[in-house]
């Protein structure tokens, strides 16, 4: 990983602004619910909505996102993105210190916030493959991105409680306005030049762009296992982890520098994820070693319900370190499994795809706990979310994966239709939506 970074000057640009942002973000996470507590003395309910509202644009604008990504310059993508979240969480604090903040701003804000986080997550992983063409390389970058990300989640939760208690909540979220603008700055400094972009054929509509990226993942027999556990893996992971910071606040009785702190020594085993990744996937193979942590990871939830104060806060940290290592090796996994096996013209539409089952699922688990937690209480509620995450991993073990000792890699010939367009229709996207991507469909050309 060192390696990668030393020698590669703009991917290492990447890397710090990456991140930058992501500890930023990572801050938010604690900041904003503790907003919505202390300041605004908000219901569980909105607190969860306010995790539903940011993830909510995977399904809004999701399956669009990747031909979106596919017509234009995806640095300069990045960068406008960058640009929009740090105005967006610099917002929070000023209207807060007029004294007119609101929950409904929190909710506009972290929408649209949101909405830049798709389309900035779609390109960014797009960008990767054409910055680092070899693809060993790219293994290690997906390792030292993963493993960045799990150590700014480290920090960033501690260090968000600390912001919190010295300068108030709501003025912490300059942090996560000054990382993005530090993303925008080190995006700007990349020299490598993207390469042009081949059409596949005339020029397509953007309804028939997304069909084909979602045709691909959902007829393939080993990606469409992993976008179903995907999906319903974060509507269990949201469902608990958007209760964490009321949960810890409320019944466990922990102030908000000690709720950083615990949520930081739950990321550890995201870091612990990436150090193991690609030195398990060579011992074992690949397809084994996918398989052993994202289906191991799992049990590991149930012992999240069994907080409470004092010596058992432990069982958090055990069970959030358990599920986070496995989640962060097999991600890491399987992102360059996908990197490999996607055909390279269709690979941002693929990810666009992926993400909207991945994350589209994450409102719907945070909607899910909140009313889980309002009518039943936060202890039962916990027990129901966590539960569902080895129920989830049931959908890999019925998979092909199971039988597989290494991922297969294949290059789909470009000039051949994936599927039968009627698999578009079973997937029940509704029609108003898709013709709203359709900006272009009456063009014949």
């Amino acid at each position: 990983m060192i390696n990668l970074l030393v020698r590669h000057r703009d991917f290492r640009r990447l890397w710090i602004g990456e991140t930058s942002s992501r500890l930023g973000t990572s801050v938010t996470t604690v900041v904003l619910p503790l907003v919505a507590v202390s300041v605004l003395h908000s219901s569980v309910l909105t607190i969860s909505l306010l995790t539903a509202a940011a993830w909510l644009p995977w399904l809004v604008i999701g399956l669009a996102a990747g031909s979106v990504v596919d017509r234009l310059p995806r640095r300069r993508l990045m960068i406008c993105c960058d640009l929009i979240s740090a105005l967006l969480f610099g917002s929070v604090p000023v209207v807060g210190a007029m004294g007119r903040l609101t929950d409904v701003q929190l909710l506009v804000v972290a929408f649209a916030a949101g909405c830049a986080s798709v389309l900035f997550t779609t390109a960014y992983s797009a960008y990767v493959v054409d910055l680092v063409s070899d693809r060993d390389d790219r293994a290690l970058a997906n390792g030292t991105l993963q493993g960045s990300a799990s150590t700014a989640q480290i920090a960033g939760p501690g260090l968000g409680g600390l912001l919190a208690q010295a300068l108030g909540d709501a003025t912490a979220l300059f942090a996560d306005s000054l990382s993005f603008l530090i993303s925008a700055g080190c995006l700007l400094l990349i020299r490598f030049v993207e390469p042009a972009r081949i059409p596949e054929g005339p020029r397509r509509s953007l309804r028939h762009q997304v069909t084909d990226g979602l045709s691909f993942c959902l007829s393939d027999p080993l990606l469409r296992p992993l976008v179903l556990f995907g999906g319903t893996a974060n509507l269990a992971l949201i469902g608990y982890q958007s209760l964490l910071v009321v949960f810890l606040v409320r019944d466990v009785g922990l102030r908000p520098g000690l709720v950083g702190l615990v949520l930081a020594l739950i990321s550890v085993g995201g870091v612990l994820g990436a150090l193991v990744a690609n030195p398990l996937a060579r011992r074992i193979g690949s397809g084994r070693a996918l398989l052993l942590c994202k289906v191991g990871a799992s049990p590991f939830a149930l012992l999240i319900p069994l907080t409470a104060s004092g010596p058992r806060v432990g069982f958090l940290v055990l069970g959030g370190v358990g599920v986070g290592l496995g989640i962060v090796a097999g991600n890491i996994i399987s992102t360059s499994f996908v990197q490999a096996y996607t055909p390279t013209h269709l690979y941002a539409r693929t990810t666009a795809t992926t993400n909207v089952f991945n994350c589209g699922t994450i409102p719907l688990g945070a909607v899910v706990g909140g009313l889980l937690a309002t009518s039943l209480g936060l202890h039962a509620a916990l027990w129901i979310t966590t539960a569902l995450l080895p129920v989830s991993a049931l959908l890999l073990v019925a998979s092909p994966l199971r039988h597989m000792r290494q991922l297969p890699e294949r290059q789909v010939p470009t000039n051949r239709t994936l599927v039968p367009r009627t698999l578009a229709s079973a997937s029940n996207l509704p029609s108003r939506i898709v013709n709203l991507l359709d900006e272009d469909a009456r063009d014949p050309n």
